[in-house]
């Protein structure tokens, strides 16, 4: 293991995808890195850059409106491979909303051509016909609770063998109709989460770091922060109405 911990994050197309304060997700990571001594380096990468698989340890993929996904979808398919072979060398995903949707097979709009994902989860999304707006509740798994606000008219729906990333307890989630939210498959994380994700929900930017760290140096023991404000915004979003 190196003497010093360092994490190299990829913010794909932050130009074109970075609405409702997603870049936030970016900031949550990389302070909460800092805090710790760990050192930090974030990355853009546009449309037509490479991307080498060895060395990004995070990858982010924000939302945009179906004028931005059909920017970036054909570019996006350029890095197939190249984010299949990062996530088999331990590397994090975190992809919100449009990010998301394009993490599957295909996004199939309302009006336009069906846009083509990269495949790296079993899962689809097509237009609905209502907007989904609105706080949201997510129950994990592990009892824990995440908290953000969905804006989406997109549904997606998983393969069967794709499991979500919670369950919803108050909101629409995926696709307003299963009571899921979002997917966590080993190191990737798709969600429709808005606010952003990750500043109201400490514990899972702590949990992306620490496998996001064990890519290149082994498992890691965080050390515990003072969330005292991250747990108070995230206990006064449970109370928000839907």
């Amino acid at each position: 293991m190196n003497d010093v911990l360092d994490l190299r994050i990829a913010h794909l197309y932050a130009h074109f995808l970075n609405i409702y304060g997603d870049r936030g997700n970016i900031l949550s990571l990389t302070h909460r890195a800092l805090w710790r001594g760990i050192e930090v380096q974030v990355e853009s990468i546009g449309l037509g850059e490479s991307i080498d698989a060895d060395r990004y340890d995070i990858y982010f993929i924000g939302g945009g409106q179906d004028k931005q996904q059909e920017t970036i979808a054909a570019d996006l398919l350029r890095h197939a491979s190249t984010l299949r072979a990062a996530v088999d060398s331990g590397a994090v995903i975190l992809s919100i909303c449009g990010g998301y949707q394009l993490l599957g097979h295909y996004y199939r709009p309302a009006e336009g051509e069906e846009l083509k994902g990269i495949s790296l989860i079993d899962a689809f999304t097509v237009a609905g016909n209502r907007r989904m707006i609105g706080n949201v509740i997510v129950k994990r798994t592990d009892g824990s609770t995440l908290v953000g606000f969905e804006n989406h008219s997109g549904k997606t729906f998983l393969g069967p063998g794709l499991p979500p990333l919670g369950k919803v307890i108050s909101g629409n989630g995926n696709n307003g109709e299963d009571g899921f939210e979002g997917t966590h498959s080993g190191t990737i994380y798709g969600t429709y989460l808005h606010g952003s994700l990750l500043p109201k929900n400490p514990d899972l930017a702590d949990e992306m770091i620490s496998l996001a760290l064990a890519r290149r140096h082994g498992e890691i023991k965080l050390h515990p922060l003072d969330d005292t404000l991250e747990l108070s915004a995230h206990k006064r979003a449970l109370s928000l109405p839907t």
